[in-house]
């Protein structure tokens, strides 16, 4: 996996976008602010889709090819690109940034984010929520435990951003629609998405696929829902 560009399944696979626009709201934040910090990167194209960048523009990732694609993309735009390995502590001092952002973040360290925004700071993210693309994980993985399912609850964010000091000022959530038109498309989005149905592969999951192609041929796509959402969460100013 390198970068996070879905552009293979156009025309093949459709996700609904959602309401807030987190692109947009980056464009509007981002220069507003003197130090920023985007965390988990991917390959750095949400940050790159953004026309203009505060004096001090920072980004993480993790993963080593979506290392290498971030920084061609953002290094000539005088973005740093830092390699981290996604545990605390963040490489930077207290009260670093103005605002920290994340689109998709795997695990968010509340309490590392809480340390590096300066008071008054803001952490600006969309999460991916609850049982997302959940018809079909199950799909191939039968039934999954509620306590799964309800993992990455935002009521659960809220809570553990309070608990880190921050006050969350926004918390909107939206369950989008997704169509898989062709099987080829679920096998390249699981393929990509590697944590949706740990260890997939075609020879794995064969009779599965064709079961699924047959459907797909017989009733049209194959339709789930994604769930996102948006979190500000703001640091309280030093009285």
């Amino acid at each position: 996996m390198e970068g996070w560009d879905f552009s293979w399944l156009d025309g093949r696979a459709t996700e609904e976008r959602p309401p807030w626009g987190y692109q947009r709201l980056l464009a509007k934040r981002l220069p507003r602010v003197s130090a920023a910090l985007d965390v988990q990167t991917g390959g750095g194209e949400v940050l790159a889709g953004v026309p203009a960048y505060p004096p001090l523009m920072v980004a993480t990732e993790s993963w080593p090819p979506n290392v290498a694609h971030a920084t061609q993309l953002l290094h000539p735009r005088g973005v740093a690109v830092v390699a981290d390995p996604d545990e605390p502590p963040l490489p930077f001092g207290a009260a670093a940034f103005d605002l920290v952002t994340s689109r998709h973040p795997v695990t968010v360290w509340w309490e590392e984010i809480a340390r590096v925004l300066r008071p008054g700071g803001s952490y600006l993210a969309q999460h991916v929520g609850p049982a997302s693309v959940f018809e079909l994980v199950e799909y191939f993985l039968g039934p999954l435990p509620e306590k799964i399912r309800n993992g990455r609850h935002p009521d659960r964010a809220r809570s553990d951003a309070c608990a880190a000091g921050l006050d969350v000022v926004d918390l909107r959530i939206a369950r989008l629609r997704i169509e898989f038109r062709d099987v080829g498309a679920v096998a390249w989005f699981l393929r990509k998405v590697i944590w949706m149905v740990p260890g997939f592969t075609v020879e794995a999951y064969r009779d599965r696929l064709r079961e699924l192609h047959e459907l797909i041929e017989s009733d049209g796509p194959f339709v789930a829902h994604s769930t996102r959402y948006l979190i500000e969460a703001r640091k309280p100013r030093e009285r």
